[in-house]
């Protein structure tokens, strides 16, 4: 009989408790690289927890199962995921040597919080181990032989809670039936949105990042909360550090906003200068002239002409609309705005990091939430993820899954959907081909539907928190009903306690039978 693998709660505080190894084992892998500039090696707590199991299993000490009761497990369910079996095809070789371990033990192999606490218990035994410098060294510089990775693509099942009547609720990312990966999240403050983001960020990345296919993200802190040093405990749960937090008050974005035109026909780029032009007077609000329009696009060519083709900089675009300017002295929307992005120095002028290849979170309590540096950032951020884009190779897709590379995370995003946001837009739009995706949050669920575009129509998981006001025709066109269906919906939705959502539900439907095309999820309490 196999052991059960799936669906294992891990230990209360074991994250808390790994620290100090995962920092030794930083400091060890990472000793050839203090004098250079390479970036540092950072373990993930699933590898750091692996190796703790792997150390223990190696130890042939007599075990027992008589204080198997007192290991506590985690109380808001936390999982271990599967993957931290399945790498490199090594479950059965698990699922063999604990049950070799406690061959003299009455055991229940299929029972799931019984081998949580056998494997909370050998990480732990493993932990003590290593921890003593003469094992770690012998374990870590031992002959090993690398065996054979496995390239499946990781199942995208977000456990972010439970519904009423106590059954995991999960949301299906990256199977090939789920049309996209987008959600977006409707609540009003205090209604629980930062722990559900943490939640979801929490479960695609314990999920993820130890499969050759991890799932990488860039967050918008519009209120400085992920980025607060206080806070840092939350990190550990995304498996990153604070070496991934970019503060442009502090120093420039370290990446070019602007597109690489190297060998790329004129016209490519009197297009680009066309919609530059119309970004930067809607991130400010300001009237765009067919003067100042012009005057924009010949500034963007002659910039472009100056680098050969290479990215640009906010200050060659000043100084060439400068110059076509009848009185340079006397600001326009144009100018005003230029001055704005060139004074604050928010981007570097090439690139030093790849957006999607790593985590990143960008401090944005600095600036005015509606102002125009606060939205050049988060613009020009995306449509750098655009470019990108376009020079990614397809996601891999395999039998069941799809590849999901990034998710782009925006709180307070109700600011960037007010007005025409093309990039934006065309992230959505063609994302998922090459495995980019996003995650909206705003307050109010009317503020994401507009003239511009409809991003209900476009997510494939709208989760709808308590509201400040309900806007029936978003109820109506998002969940179908009317009559004593709507009205019902409506007080659930008004009835939501903190850490509740709606979700819709199709499941009935597609079947043929009527019944509720909504259910209800509490969320999992994590930070």
């Amino acid at each position: 009989m196999e052991v059960v693998l799936d669906n294992l709660t891990q230990a209360e505080n074991i994250i808390e408790d790994i620290l100090p190894l995962k920092e030794i084992l930083e400091r060890k892998l990472n000793l050839s690289r203090q004098l250079g500039q390479g970036k540092p090696i950072v373990l993930t707590w699933n590898k750091v927890m692996r190796i703790c199991l792997i150390a223990s299993l190696n130890l042939p000490d007599k075990r027992s199962i008589e204080r198997l009761n007192e290991v506590q497990l985690n109380k808001s369910s936390q999982r271990i995921q599967p993957s931290f079996f399945t790498k490199d095809n090594k479950r059965s070789l698990f699922s063999a040597l604990l049950k070799l371990r406690y061959k003299d033990c009455d055991v229940d192999w299929r029972d799931n919080r019984t081998v949580a606490r056998i494997v909370a218990q050998e990480i732990y035994r493993g932990l003590d181990y290593l921890m003593e410098e003469s094992n770690l060294n012998a374990f870590l510089y031992a002959e090993t032989r690398g065996g054979r990775s496995t390239n499946s693509v990781p199942a995208l099942e977000l456990l972010i809670g439970e519904y009423a009547d106590n059954v995991d609720a999960t949301l299906d990312i990256n199977s090939r039936n789920v049309t996209n990966a987008q959600i977006i999240i409707a609540g009003a403050t205090g209604s629980g949105k930062t722990n559900l983001l943490a939640v979801l960020i929490q479960q695609f990345r314990n999920i993820s990042t130890d499969s050759p296919y991890p799932v990488n993200f860039l967050l918008f802190d519009y209120k400085g909360e992920f980025s607060d040093p206080a806070n840092n405990s939350w990190l550990a749960l995304f498996d990153v550090d604070r070496s991934c937090i970019l503060d442009p008050v502090k120093e420039p974005l370290p990446f070019s906003p602007f597109k690489d035109f190297s060998g790329r026909p004129l016209n490519e780029i009197n297009l680009y200068s066309t919609e530059m032009a119309n970004a930067l007077c809607a991130i400010d609000r300001g009237s765009l002239s067919a003067n100042m329009s012009n005057r924009l696009s010949e500034a963007i060519v002659g910039a472009y002409k100056k680098t050969n083709g290479k990215p640009i900089t906010f200050e060659l675009m000043l100084k060439g609309y400068q110059s076509r300017m009848v009185n340079a002295d006397k600001d326009d929307s144009i100018s005003s705005i230029l001055k704005q992005l060139v004074r604050n120095k928010l981007f570097a002028d090439s690139d030093k990091v790849n957006l999607t290849d790593e985590c990143f979170i960008v401090k944005m309590d600095s600036f005015p939430k509606d102002g125009p540096i606060a939205k050049a950032i988060v613009y020009f951020i995306i449509s750098k993820l655009n470019n990108i884009y376009e020079q990614l190779p397809k996601q891999v897709v395999s039998e069941d899954y799809v590849q999901i590379r990034h998710f782009t995370i925006i709180d307070e995003a109700h600011y960037m959907l007010d007005f025409d946001n093309r990039p934006l837009r065309n992230l959505i739009a063609v994302g998922r081909n090459k495995g980019l995706s996003i995650i909206l949050a705003t307050q109010n669920m009317d503020q994401f539907k507009s003239k511009h575009f409809d991003f209900y129509a476009n997510a494939q998981y709208p989760l709808i928190m308590k509201q400040q006001s309900i806007a029936d025709g978003v109820i109506k066109d998002l969940f179908g009903m009317s009559g004593r269906d709507f009205q019902e919906i409506k007080s659930e939705i008004t009835a939501l306690q903190k850490g509740e959502l709606i979700i819709k539900d199709t499941t009935l439907a597609a079947l043929g039978i009527s019944g509720k095309t909504y259910k209800k999820i509490k969320v999992t309490y994590l930070i």
